[in-house]
């Protein structure tokens, strides 16, 4: 009997409406189009607007897309993983939440928090659930709606994030398609340098917090920079290495989208070519959970069974890693 492996076998996104373009940037905070541009790669980027709307009005659309795609109903899900920093409620989980309003009765579910490396864990969790035979049908989620905890009177971190939403179903294989090999790794000495003080249960929200605008978050770009072009170049190339590919063999890098010179760093340690990488941080900024997942939609057209694909992220905490797979399917658009 052949292995069973977890392939993806549809994707699907979804962004608000509302574009936060650099130009309307430069009246919020002292910055310019150029200055975000050569730093980051990021033109614009989608809010979500509107009172009482939390990151599963995006997830649940994405979703939808995703069963409609498939041609199956929301009973048939058995598991949900749902990825983000940005939940609805501390509790309880948006996997939970999101499975009411699409009417997911069968599956259970649950919140992954690795922040912008969520989602490649949360595809790894999922993967186990599959190839252990237990589960069949799993919905993995990538969404957040960052510009619920970004100080738009900061220009080192508003300039950087936007809202979106992006979901893949995993379903099992047996013809050798779906997730080959994944590295996953995470360092807790990095949370003095990427992080949110309050809104835990180590600073509950008090007056004195919401003063001190400690609910958004922090980040010292250099250190954050210095060690995603490090860490997340290295992971890339090493999975590479441990499964014997050339940059000939990689059709597509889906690397996170947080920086345009991170991006360039990792294909570069790579020896991938630029017209191999998936970019669209220049449309939606960094979207954090939603940034891997919103490229494979994205690029879905252009991909065919068999394609050696590999995923790289980096985020907060820090976490990294980096998942080697075979795309299973040619796609129909």
């Amino acid at each position: 009997m052949s292995q069973i492996k977890a392939a993806i076998t549809t994707v699907a996104s979804h962004l608000p409406e509302y574009v936060l373009t650099n130009k309307e940037l430069e009246t919020m905070v002292d910055t310019t189009d150029e200055w975000i541009t050569t730093r980051t790669g990021i033109k614009e980027r989608r809010i979500l607007k509107g009172e009482g709307k939390g990151v599963t009005e995006m997830a649940k659309v994405a979703v939808e897309k995703l069963l409609e795609k498939r041609g199956i109903g929301p009973e048939e899900i058995d598991l949900v993983i749902f990825c983000s920093v940005t939940p609805d409620k501390i509790f309880p989980a948006s996997a939970n939440i999101v499975s009411a309003k699409v009417g997911m009765s069968n599956a259970f579910g649950y919140d992954l928090n690795a922040a912008c490396s969520g989602f490649i864990y949360g595809l790894v969790t999922g993967s186990k659930f599959i190839e252990s035979g237990s589960h069949k049908k799993v919905i993995v989620i990538g969404a957040d709606k960052m510009s619920a905890i970004i100080d738009y009177t900061d220009r080192q971190t508003c300039i950087i994030f936007g809202d979106g939403a992006g979901a893949v179903l995993l379903e099992p294989n047996e013809e050798g398609m779906g997730i080959q090999d994944s590295i996953l790794r995470s360092d807790g000495n990095g949370e003095q340098y990427l992080h949110q003080v309050a809104g835990g249960s180590e600073y509950p929200p008090t007056e004195d917090t919401v003063a001190k605008r400690q609910h958004y978050v922090h980040q010292e770009g250099k250190t954050v920079f210095k060690f995603a072009v490090s860490n997340m170049a290295d992971v890339s190339y090493e999975i590479m290495e441990r499964n014997n590919l050339t940059p000939d063999d990689v059709a597509w890098l889906v690397p996170h989208q947080a920086n345009l010179r991170i991006i360039d760093a990792t294909a570069n340690r790579m020896g991938v070519g630029k017209d191999k990488v998936m970019i669209n941080i220049d449309k939606y900024g960094n979207t954090t959970n939603g940034t891997i997942p919103l490229c494979v939609s994205d690029w879905e057209a252009k991909l065919h069974k068999g394609d050696n694909i590999i995923l790289s992220a980096f985020g907060g905490g820090f976490t990294w890693g980096s998942v080697y797979l075979k795309w299973a399917y040619d796609s129909e658009g």
